[in-house]
């Protein structure tokens, strides 16, 4: 790499080369895109995980091994395929020279995931410890490293055990800041792999992972069977494979996937599945429905298998292919021509799905009349509202004009009263953080219809704010932090707003773009250090590490912060809860519950759980959290 250094002083020594492991170390981005801390699915700790998995998978795909064994611990990872294991003579090679790799030769490996030689070098570059061993034919090779440098390159010795590859690593933690794995992200990793790899067993932490109908088992363990208008249709043909149904919920629900690769940001081949849906369903019915009423409440996922994807980034999370190579068909017409002859073919063999179909259809666009007339005036009243009131205090560069690093980093806070919103405002980063401040307690929405946030002043505001009316493609935040009080009213607008995404905007937390901020509940302090404490424990611990009789003070509002200390908790060391929609939370059962009438099981419910403030201040070591936070984590909605 080439570095310029002084301008005015731009001599030979100005040129600098950088070798494999300083370049990804200097700029990992390029590699594994965004660091993150672990809080968010698309952070390099679980990038590194799935470049590790992918060289498994292959191997699979071509044939080598029906195991693979995954183990993560709070910062260790360990993966074991039965492949044919990496020839011994190029193990090293081949997790420390860039471009090194048996998937340059298209007849070994001819649709895989990864196809330029960096992923491993990556994860060997960007880790504390880091050992590669194969085993083959009755022999094995070990080599280890640390932060790309390597220990130990032993000889190749003889040894009684099954072929294969095991990758052991430890993310670097001056890279990866703070950083800890979240089960439920890697649990729904390993559940992709399996519903894409038809006999494939995964064994992550001692739990089996298989599949054997693919993508009707996606959807089957997304969507509560009760939900659905009509059965799952599941189709497959050759390098393609698609499920589709409409449920009863708001939004666009999809998951596509590319030899194998979750593309979490869509691409050439959804977008043809989405175009393809609506121009099937036109020509059958023959009627020119709108294309958002097709697409409304729609889950679908689609898995497409091509030579040489092209992606949009070296994270592999969306494809840019337009051709699909060697055939030279389009991704759009190879997409189209299977979804119009299959599930054309279809709804004529299954007249109560198309039935059904039809009348989620018209009830769309019934919906979507109903709330046409008073939409326009909405509209008008939140441009005049963004012009005349401080609700949302917006980041100063358009999420337009920042770069895709920047990008990844835009948050909104969604705050209760004016002392929060005004100190946050005071310590954010102007650049990418934004702040919206609730007026009071929000309307709890169960139950309603989506009229409602277009007739409540609060909720039409907030959908403008982040741009999704009409969807998730505008959305102006990757990362909306609803930030409230610690005690029983801050939890309570915690629900409330968590019911009004769920209800309204499930996709936005399907997607991983809500999280609860954690702030300080105690702040410790001598005349030499001051420790901020998120918990009980943390506050014991602190107090017997600054040894003298301490200062305490227990925080009981997000207004007795000062914006200097607000700095503090949501720069580079934020603490973030995501909120994650775990396997079998039902939505609506979920919100019955919980928002729903207040039924004796509640009621139970709470007295079991409750926890007052004094327990705090008096020293409970149990987990702090109050019944608002718990009773959120008991239904396997929060996984932390």
């Amino acid at each position: 790499m080439a570095d310029i250094g002084d301008i005015g002083n731009y001599t030979e020594d100005s040129i600098k080369s950088l070798d494999w492991k300083e370049h990804i170390r200097l700029r990992p981005g390029m590699y594994i895109g965004k660091l993150g801390d672990g809080s968010a699915q698309d952070d390099g700790i679980y990038v590194m995980v799935k470049e590790v998995v992918d060289n498994s998978i292959d191997e699979h795909m071509m044939g080598h091994g029906k195991l693979i064994s995954v183990k993560v611990t709070d910062h260790r990872v360990e993966v074991r395929d039965f492949g044919r294991g990496i020839p011994l003579g190029k193990v090293v090679d081949c997790v420390s020279k860039i471009n090194t790799g048996g998937k340059y030769d298209s007849t070994a490996f001819q649709k895989s995931v990864g196809l330029n030689g960096v992923g491993t070098k990556a994860v060997n570059a960007l880790s504390n410890y880091f050992k590669v061993q194969s085993v083959r034919d009755g022999q094995t090779k070990i080599a280890e490293f640390s932060k790309g440098e390597i220990l130990l390159d032993s000889k190749i010795t003889d040894i009684d055990d099954r072929n294969g590859t095991v990758i052991i690593f430890e993310p670097d933690d001056t890279v990866f800041k703070n950083y800890h794995f979240i089960p439920g992200y890697l649990e729904d990793q390993m559940w992709n792999y399996a519903f894409l790899n038809a006999g494939l067993t995964i064994n992550f932490n001692g739990k089996k992972f298989f599949s054997q109908n693919g993508l009707l088992d996606l959807l089957q363990r997304k969507v509560d069977e009760d939900n659905l208008r009509y059965p799952i249709i599941h189709l497959k043909g050759d390098d393609i494979e698609l499920a589709l149904t409409h449920s009863n919920q708001y939004g666009e629900e999809y998951y596509s996937f590319v030899n194998g690769q979750y593309t979490t940001q869509g691409g050439t081949h959804l977008s043809a599945f989405r175009e393809a849906v609506v121009k099937t369903v036109r020509e059958f019915y023959k009627k020119d429905f709108d294309a958002t009423d097709v697409r409304a409440s729609i889950v679908g996922a689609i898995a497409v298998r091509v030579q040489e994807p092209i992606f949009e980034s070296q994270t592999k999370t969306k494809l840019g292919s337009i051709n699909i190579a060697p055939e030279g068909a389009t991704m759009r017409s190879f997409v189209n021509d299977f979804v119009k002859k299959h599930l054309d073919d279809y709804l004529h063999r299954n007249s109560n799905a198309a039935d059904a179909l039809l009348k989620r259809i018209v009830q769309s666009e019934r919906e979507r009349k109903e709330i046409a007339g008073i939409k326009k005036l909405a509209n008008e009243r939140a441009k005049k509202a963004n012009l005349h009131n401080k609700k949302l205090r917006d980041c100063r560069v358009h999420f337009d004009d920042l770069k895709n690093e920047q990008r990844e980093n835009t948050v909104v806070f969604i705050t209760e009263g004016d002392s929060a919103s005004g100190s946050i405002t005071k310590s954010r980063d102007v650049q990418t953080q934004a702040v919206f401040s609730l007026r009071g307690k929000p309307l709890n929405c169960f139950g309603l219809t989506k009229k409602v946030v277009y007739e409540n002043e609060e909720f039409n505001l907030l959908q403008h704010a982040l741009n999704i009316e009409d969807g998730l493609d505008g959305l102006r935040y990757r990362k909306i932090i609803i930030a409230t009080d610690a005690d029983v009213d801050g939890m309570h607008i915690r629900l409330l707003m968590l019911t009004f995404f769920l209800q309204f905007f499930p996709d936005l937390v399907r997607n991983g773009h809500v999280f609860i901020l954690e702030t300080p509940l105690f702040r410790v302090r001598n005349k030499k250090e001051t420790i901020y404490c998120y918990s009980d424990v943390e506050r014991q611990r602190a107090i017997m590490k600054l040894g003298t009789k301490p200062e305490i003070t227990r925080f009981k509002g997000l207004g007795e912060i000062s914006p200097d200390e607000f700095g503090k908790f949501i720069g580079d060391t934020i603490r973030l809860e995501p909120i994650l929609l775990m396997k079998d939370t039902s939505i609506k059962q979920l919100l019955t519950f919980y928002m729903g009438k207040n039924t004796p099981d509640r009621q139970d419910f709470i007295i079991k759980n409750l926890k007052v403030e004094k327990d705090l201040v008096q020293g409970d070591e149990s987990d702090e959290t109050n019944v608002f936070n718990n009773s959120w984590k008991e239904d396997a909605l929060i996984e932390v």
